[in-house]
């Protein structure tokens, strides 16, 4: 799109300062380790953010401006035939106000499942790190990372999770954050809001019980 208007293009903001008239935008770089402070010095843009990053603000007004853009050439190497839904009914990760996710620490498929059961009781949707999926134990499409889906949801709950910086670039959008980890020393921790150390296995039934104990 961007080509086609003949003007600049910022990709995976996160947030945009005004400075006077000069617009300055940040987005984060290498994996999430630094943080780059752009300015746009352009009089047109094609800004895109990164899922999650601004929340919609009530009561804006104004008019949008369609530009129509020239359709692309017929002699594409590839072509969108068709564009398929996730077809398990799983709640979408990019839509879920809750995300739960389990990583090497649930060992197996009994532990996926006992993570999996927790998600289902919060109507969370459930995620994946690239461990996991490498194991072949959870689809690619569950992936939370740098290599797999950005998340962003209100509350993102970490089982078995190390915190590697891929998995981190995925989900560190999140507002609150708990993490549940054997290692005390798991970098995980250093971001989360709420830190349990201990096994997967024991702590996701005490939470399903606690968790019905407040809704009920």
């Amino acid at each position: 799109m961007a080509a086609q208007l003949d003007v600049a293009c910022a990709t995976d903001i996160t947030d945009v300062i005004l400075n006077g008239d000069q617009i300055e935008i940040v987005r984060p770089a290498i994996a999430n380790k630094v943080k780059q402070r752009v300015k746009v010095n352009t009089p047109k843009l094609v800004a895109v953010v990164r899922a999650g990053a601004f929340e919609a603000e009530e009561g804006i007004s104004g008019s949008e401006n369609v530009v129509k853009l020239a359709a692309p050439a017929a002699d594409l190497k590839a072509v969108i035939k068709e564009i398929v839904s996730d077809a398990s009914g799983d709640i979408d990760l990019a839509d879920a106000d809750i995300v739960v996710s389990v990583g090497r620490g649930a060992k197996n498929q009994e532990g996926v499942d006992l993570v999996k059961a927790l998600a289902d009781e919060l109507k969370a949707g459930f995620g994946s790190s690239r461990a996991m999926v490498d194991a072949g134990l959870m689809p690619h499409n569950k992936q939370v990372g740098q290599t797999g889906k950005i998340v962003a949801p209100t509350l993102y709950m970490a089982f078995g999770i190390s915190g590697a910086i891929q998995h981190i670039a995925g989900m560190s959008g999140a507002k609150v954050i708990l993490a549940v980890n054997k290692d005390p020393e798991a970098p995980i921790f250093n971001l989360a809001d709420y830190g349990i150390v201990g096994d997967l296995f024991e702590v996701v039934p005490v939470l399903r019980e606690e968790i019905k104990k407040v809704r009920g």
